[in-house]
């Protein structure tokens, strides 16, 4: 799969097929809102029958990633876990997943509204933000001038219309100065990248870099539509 190379507050960042973000200067590999359990959570609250495999399957795609790319640092932007029970609620073979991932490298998991509590000791450090100049990682972006902010939360969806027929993909955003991550969780839905929440804190201009099976393509916001979708 081949990474998407851009800029964000002069340092070259890398965005990748599968949702994350990798720094290859600094070894640094981000992910945000896994919403780790959220099947089991939709499941409980008998609001809707989702399989209950979807720790199961974000935990592969991110262990593949650290095979690979073998990080010096993970940093997970928050929503790592859908609600404050989750952790309660791993299968066994999923919490010795998340020990194994933890053990080999540095893991930083940002809190998040879904889950202000932090994970098990062990697990690697917790924080509320990091700052990682010139870049500083949060869960969810501040309004107002920024420079270096990465951070997730709003779980981007770009919709494209081509040759008639209507896509939505995962996104990343950015102007350059600030980035927003798409939702690297399995189960996580999307908000329209040009939803007022996410448009204000782009003022000027800002890309979209969808997210493919292969490859990450970038277009302007002016080439994508508006839509109905919301996130969970």
């Amino acid at each position: 799969m081949t990474p998407f190379d851009f800029e964000c507050a002069g340092e070259t960042l890398q965005a990748l097929p599968q949702g994350a973000l990798w720094w290859p200067a600094r070894r640094l590999l981000a992910v945000a809102d896994l919403h780790l359990e959220k099947g089991s959570s939709y499941a409980a609250a008998a609001r809707k029958l989702l399989p209950r495999h979807d720790t199961r399957q974000t935990l592969a795609a991110l262990g593949a990633l650290i095979d690979v790319l073998k990080p010096a640092t993970v940093v997970c932007l928050g929503d790592s876990f859908h609600d404050r029970a989750a952790v309660e609620r791993l299968p066994d073979d999923d919490r010795a997943e998340i020990e194994r991932l933890t053990a080999r490298t540095r893991f930083v998991w940002i809190a998040g509204n879904h889950d202000p509590a932090p994970p098990p000791a062990g697990w690697g450090e917790v924080a509320e933000e990091i700052d990682e100049a010139p870049l500083v990682f949060r869960h969810e972006a501040q309004f107002g001038p920024v420079k270096g902010e990465v951070s997730g939360h709003y779980h981007p969806v770009a919709a494209l219309t081509v040759r008639g027929r209507g896509f939505r993909r995962r996104c990343f955003l950015t102007d350059g100065h600030r980035l927003i991550l798409p939702a690297f969780g399995a189960y996580a839905g999307g908000l329209n990248a040009l939803d007022p929440a996410i448009a204000q804190l782009f003022p000027d201009d800002y890309d979209a870099l969808l997210v493919g099976r292969d490859a990450v393509r970038r277009l302007s916001w002016r080439q994508l539509r508006p839509d109905a979708a919301a996130f969970g």
